[in-house]
């Protein structure tokens, strides 16, 4: 990874790295052609914090992805308000990539603030939609709905 591209990656108070979506758009605008985006995004993917194996299990899958694709949330305390918390892996590097896309524009966000987020206009930003292939595409969608499904339950719950 570039000095810019590590500089693009923070720590936060939970101890993982994440890139913010802001710094996510500034990053991929700076390289221009896919190639270079699809390399950064499989970085990005060697950073996600790691998800025990206890957790990729049949219900933390996320089906109608190509690859697997395991996906937990929960909410945690953070700054006074209730923010979701996303623990994501998959066995591809190029998903895990885009698990990071997601955390960046999802993680330490409120249930209501997540549900209330107009997430394809980000991939289109990124031209995801462009670029990545159908299937991934769906996955990608998957893993949305999974991400507001939970947001769902837990504004529902608190």
């Amino acid at each position: 990874m570039s000095d810019r591209q590590n500089s693009a990656v923070q720590n936060t108070e939970m101890n993982e790295k994440i890139i913010t979506i802001d710094e996510l758009l500034e990053e991929f605008d700076f390289l221009g052609d896919w190639e270079e985006r699809c390399d950064f995004l499989i970085d990005l993917g060697f950073e996600l914090p790691p998800m025990p194996e206890t957790e990729k299990t049949e219900t933390n899958r996320v089906h109608g992805c190509q690859s697997m694709v395991w996906l937990t949330t929960d909410l945690q305390e953070s700054e006074g308000r209730k923010v979701l918390r996303i623990n994501a892996d998959s066995d591809a590097l190029i998903v895990k990539g885009l698990i990071a896309v997601l955390l960046a524009i999802y993680q330490n966000r409120t249930p209501d603030e997540v549900l209330k987020i107009d997430v394809k206009d980000y991939f289109s930003r990124l031209q995801l939609d462009k670029y990545l292939s159908t299937q991934r595409k769906n996955g990608l969608m998957g893993m949305v709905e999974r991400v507001q499904q939970e947001a769902r339950v837990l504004a529902e719950q608190n």
